[in-house]
């Protein structure tokens, strides 16, 4: 027996939260018709299951934990279709110092020693800029003291 839109939607969000966006994706990919997959999604946020705002501040509060700066994270966000202002009101709402993560990060990944020559510096840069940090962030997380941590 085939199961229906709406109760394969309600399992997905039972595994954790998504975007309508995502939401849509799979449902689409199981082979739902577009009308009905709309519909389904349509009384899913009425009713509060599905919640583009509950998924945001799920999604930035697990991607900072796992080292990830805000460019990064609210460029996925994007990516899964959430409202820029909804990610711009999730990310104010999280309070996380994405400076003092940063500094964290890049300790953990290369070692509390502030690199003393250009190439080693560099890579650093280079992988927290790829884990979604500015540059401003970056600069400060070689310039914080130990007693400033």
């Amino acid at each position: 027996m085939k199961q229906s839109a709406s109760a394969r939607a309600v399992s997905y969000l039972a595994n954790r939260e998504h975007s309508a966006h995502e939401l849509a994706q799979k449902l689409n990919k199981a082979g739902f018709d577009a009308e009905e997959v709309e519909k389904v999604i349509q009384q899913l946020k009425e009713t509060n299951l599905q919640s583009d705002v509950r998924f945001a501040e799920s999604f930035i509060r697990s991607r900072a934990n796992r080292g990830y700066g805000a460019v990064r994270i609210n460029m996925e966000l994007k990516d899964r279709g959430v409202a820029a202002d909804i990610i711009t009101e999730c990310m104010t709402a999280a309070e996380i110092d994405w400076f003092t993560l940063a500094s964290e990060v890049r300790c953990k990944r290369f070692g509390e020693e502030i690199p003393d020559d250009y190439k080693s510096r560099a890579k650093q840069q280079r992988f927290l800029q790829y884990r979604g940090f500015t540059h401003e962030q970056i600069t400060e997380s070689f310039n914080l003291t130990d007693d400033e941590k």
